[in-house]
């Protein structure tokens, strides 16, 4: 069972390791392939409303079908995505490959965050904390593969060529893995009705709470990392390499805030540390985009890189709380939600287009207030 979950974690470290790398990136492939800040919102956003209608089956399958064929055929087109991002040379064939590459994801580690959780539900905050952890040294690790790339030649290109031989060993790795579903093969449901489930449970006030907030705390999490390099870069005055060591700082703090809320977790409420650190995180918000020195900027991307430590992990694990023994139908509300939350890309780009970057970023402040009026003051 050790062995099994640890193969779960890996898939998230090659997950993030790639994500990593590439929102680091998005400044060098912008002036690449000359895109426009219309453009970066399509790319950033498109792939995530497409993604989550592909991924509405995909989750209810994993309950009612064979998970293990849908994490490994995701496995394969994740590996091969990534193949066709290090060969895209202009902005179509780069959208193709985004596109292509989330509802993949959503296959190969979605469904392999959906078993972890299965395998021990009394410990899924804990759970749900390492596997953020193992996301987090990816997280880390991709924007400093990504300066290394630079400096020896290959660049942004040859980093994902090599992603996608890693994808293939990563792949090769877990093949033989088993990948339980939630329940036992004589009790499996028919498709219909595990989707019929799944639209049921979004009347459920927990269900909708967990989801809505979810949505809310990427604001500070992905939201923000997708445009940190560029509000960096052409907000703050840095350069691109400065920008990808102040992302590298963000996320390495963020690194040992994942470590530091594992045993924290063990002694503490969950949705106690959460309103806490929402109320800390607003305030160093308000403070980083104030500071006009680009040293004060990266202290506070620092601190604000700790303090959100454990916001997704402890949600999620809320969620899945929520719908037990349908945990790959929380991939299907979670899309649901997330043609919601794929959209706010494109309007921060559309945004960052008219007002500037600078002025844009400020909306992500909404994101610690709905914490902080959404969680509740007793689990429910």
């Amino acid at each position: 069972m050790a062995q099994s979950a640890l193969a779960l974690l890996l898939i998230e470290f090659l997950d993030e390791f790639v994500y990593g790398a590439r929102e680091a990136a998005w400044p060098l492939i912008r002036a690449d392939l000359g895109l426009s800040y219309v453009q970066m919102g399509l790319l950033l956003g498109l792939p995530h409303v497409i993604g989550n209608l592909i991924e509405l089956s995909i989750g209810v399958l994993a309950d009612t079908w064979r998970r293990r064929t849908l994490v490994l055929g995701g496995g394969i087109a994740f590996t091969v995505t990534l193949l066709l991002t290090g060969l895209s040379w202009h902005f179509s064939m780069l959208l193709v490959a985004m596109v292509l590459l989330s509802p993949a994801s959503g296959a190969f580690v979605g469904l392999s965050q959906a078993t972890l959780m299965d395998v021990d539900p009394a410990q899924r905050e804990q759970n749900m904390a390492r596997w953020t952890f193992a996301g987090s040294v990816g997280v880390v690790a991709g924007p400093l593969f990504l300066v290394g790339a630079n400096a020896l030649g290959p660049g942004w290109r040859g980093l994902f060529l090599l992603f996608a031989a890693l994808g293939a060993v990563f792949l090769a790795g877990v093949w033989r893995r088993p990948f339980a579903a939630p329940v036992a093969p004589g009790e499996r449901i028919a498709f219909r009705q595990g989707m019929a489930n799944a639209l049921q449970a979004l009347r459920r006030g927990a269900v909708l709470r967990w989801l809505t907030l979810l949505q809310f705390s990427d604001l500070m999490l992905d939201v923000l990392l997708g445009f940190l390099a560029l509000y960096l870069v052409e907000a703050a005055g840095a350069t691109p390499a400065q920008a990808g060591a102040a992302v590298a700082v963000w996320s390495g703090t963020g690194l040992l805030g994942d470590f530091l809320i594992i045993p924290l977790l063990k002694h503490a409420s969950g949705l106690r540390y959460l309103r806490v650190s929402a109320a800390i995180e607003l305030v160093l918000f308000i403070a980083l985009l104030l500071t006009p020195a680009l040293w004060g900027k990266v202290v506070l991307l620092g601190l604000l890189g700790f303090f959100n430590a454990g916001w997704y992990a402890i949600l999620k694990a809320q969620l899945y709380g929520a719908l037990p023994n349908q945990s790959g139908s929380v991939m299907t509300v979670g899309n649901l939600f997330g043609w919601i939350g794929g959209l706010i890309p494109l309007g921060l780009g559309i945004a960052a287009d008219r007002l500037g970057i600078g002025v844009a970023v400020w909306l992500l402040m909404v994101g610690p207030l709905a914490l902080l009026v959404g969680i509740p003051k007793e689990k429910v």
